[in-house]
């Protein structure tokens, strides 16, 4: 039960620092995109790297509590991202193109949902499933 417990409390750090980070996105694209008329898979490819950064800072001290190797760890976000990418700037210039129009904004939210949702289990089963809490392990809270 106490493990149950911890791995919800991480679900939901998750949750949150995802929300903010969500936030960094849609402020930065909002900018981008509305101020700036950067192309949508510009103002989106910037948005979304601002986004990894914070929300990869943020999970691995205080989610996971990972002491691993920090270089190691970024690259494997890294691959995550070299997929993710590249697939999620195509389908997003696909959706809100000419030939389909969906509403920029609508696109960016399911493209926000499904790398919530993928980004959360590769961290959590690949990134940090060795680490998680070695940082308190070593007394480095």
């Amino acid at each position: 039960m106490k493990e149950t417990k911890k791995e919800l409390m991480r679900t939901l750090k998750f949750v949150l620092f995802s929300a903010s980070a969500g936030i960094i996105q849609v402020l930065s694209f909002t900018l981008l995109n509305e101020v700036f008329h950067l192309w949508y898979w510009l103002s989106y490819l910037v948005s979304l790297v601002l986004s990894v950064l914070w929300n990869f800072t943020l999970n691995r001290k205080f989610t996971f509590c990972s002491a691993n190797n920090v270089p190691v760890a970024m690259l494997k976000v890294a691959a995550f991202y070299l997929v993710f990418t590249p697939l999620s700037t195509w389908w997003t210039a696909r959706l809100t193109g000419e030939d389909i129009g969906w509403n920029e904004y609508l696109v960016l939210a399911i493209t926000m949902i499904t790398n919530f949702v993928t980004e959360y289990l590769y961290d959590r089963f690949v990134v940090f499933g060795g680490s998680i809490d070695s940082a308190k392990k070593k007394g480095n809270k």
